[in-house]
């Protein structure tokens, strides 16, 4: 799956560590007055993969990072001092993501980092923003079952997104058989292990729920498709719920295109795939097919359409297209300067306790706000794709949806909630009124 083992990246490590070393002593006087110059500004560190299988979704939101840290710089920074990116590549390497996400808090001494997208590489990192108390926002979708002191969740909880959208797909389009297709990691795994249950306790039989689970980067899809296009063919309205995530999005819409399955006989509703993915494959096979986020960058607004405009212009790319997890990462750079300044510091104790109650815009035209649960409240919205690679939205929620940290359809946790206002903890037990450990 990756281009290096661990071990080939440690030893590089050690390799590169003589080399600095010795390149230290002649440039040590050069490091010094770089240290000194850099004294004045606040670091932000940058974690996302800017190559391996999640580079395609993860580039972006560097992309977005550096974008909104320049607006900033324009305003005149924070507290009186530039922002300064510290950009690292952990190459869609999961244990790579804790090295460096380590690197940059007791290294590069970044005030806050912005980053991951997969579960699996927030897991990783998690042990180490506990460890070395740094704050952590994650701006993507998740299977929830979690509330951490030192992470801030812009992203939706499966209340936020994959909830909704089976409700869409239920009474708009009456389905009443499941496809619930995940790349074979955590977040698809427990994703669908809430939507089995609540399917069921919508009625729906065991029978009539296909689960499949593919690895990353997964390139031959002609064989699962052929077995969805036969599942759908029993005569009930089917339906795919898609947890697919990366690049192995492309061939897969792709053979659904070869095999002519088309929305109006099986929709598929995606969850990892927007704009961005879209816009590297020929969309007019998908027409009509769906995807559930909290944001579009059709919506009208004078936020978004500001923010387009501001984000095209800084790209230099009149056609850059914006996305949900980019909009996240607005939502949670905006709640952290607003931290910062009310406390007027970037110390992580005094900031995360002033992050709850922070109120941002965010782009379709509301406002959201953190939770003691560190989640924050989001619209949710259905769009069907286009054949320009955009969406129309065809669903959304009347009002904004507060972020569930725990599911209510699962047996061990519908009684839990996270709360770091009032009970500082984040799976506290509303029956037993105890708080079960650390917080995930």
């Amino acid at each position: 799956m990756f281009n290096k083992s661990t071990h080939d990246i440690a030893a590089s490590f050690s390799r590169r560590g003589v080399l600095a070393a010795t390149a230290g002593l002649m440039l040590g006087l050069a490091s010094l007055t770089g240290a000194k110059a850099a004294d004045g500004t606040i670091k932000v560190g940058v974690l996302h993969s800017l190559s391996g299988t999640m580079a395609i979704s993860e580039t972006t939101l560097k992309d977005t990072i550096l974008f909104l840290i320049d607006e900033q710089n324009k305003k005149g920074g924070v507290l009186g001092k530039k922002l300064e990116a510290v950009v690292v590549d952990p190459a869609s390497n999961w244990p790579l993501f804790a090295e460096k996400a380590r690197e940059l808090i007791t290294k590069d001494k970044v005030s806050v980092v912005f980053g991951c997208w997969t579960s699996v590489s927030r897991k990783s990192v998690l042990p180490v923003f506990k460890e070395l108390n740094s704050i952590l926002f994650y701006p993507v979708q998740y299977e929830g079952e979690e509330s951490e002191r030192n992470v801030f969740y812009t992203g939706a909880a499966p209340n936020q997104q994959a909830i909704p959208a089976v409700d869409y797909l239920m009474k708009e389009e009456k389905v009443k058989r499941w496809v619930l297709a995940g790349t074979d990691y955590v977040y698809p795994r427990t994703t669908n292990k809430i939507l089995e249950a609540y399917l069921k306790s919508k009625g729906v039989a065991q029978e009539d729920i296909m689960i499949n689970y593919t690895p990353f980067g997964h390139s031959d899809w002609q064989t699962i498709v052929a077995d969805i296009k036969k599942f759908g063919s029993a005569g009930k309205k089917t339906a795919v719920v898609s947890t697919i995530n990366g690049d192995a999005n492309v061939p897969f819409y792709k053979e659904l295109g070869n095999q002519g399955i088309k929305a109006k006989d099986i929709p598929v509703v995606a969850f990892s795939v927007g704009e961005e993915e879209l816009a590297g494959i020929d969309t007019k096979p998908l027409v009509g097919h769906l995807a559930a986020w909290n944001y579009f960058q059709s919506i009208k607004s004078p936020e978004n359409e500001k923010f387009i405009k501001a984000w095209q212009a800084y790209t230099k790319n009149p056609k850059r297209v914006t996305n949900d997890p980019m909009e996240a990462h607005v939502i949670g750079f905006d709640m952290w300067v607003k931290a910062v300044e009310k406390v007027k510091s970037t110390d992580p104790d005094k900031v995360i306790d002033a992050l709850p109650g922070i109120e941002a815009k965010n782009l379709t035209g509301g406002t959201s706000k953190m939770l003691p649960n560190h989640h924050i409240t989001k619209p949710v919205f259905i769009g069907e794709i286009k054949a320009n690679g955009q969406f129309d939205v065809v669903w959304k929620t009347p009002s904004l949806v507060p972020g569930d940290a725990w599911s209510k359809e699962l047996d061990g946790s519908k009684d839990l909630i996270g709360d770091w206002v009032g009970k500082k903890c984040g799976n506290f037990n509303t029956k037993t009124n105890k708080c079960l450990g650390s917080g995930s």
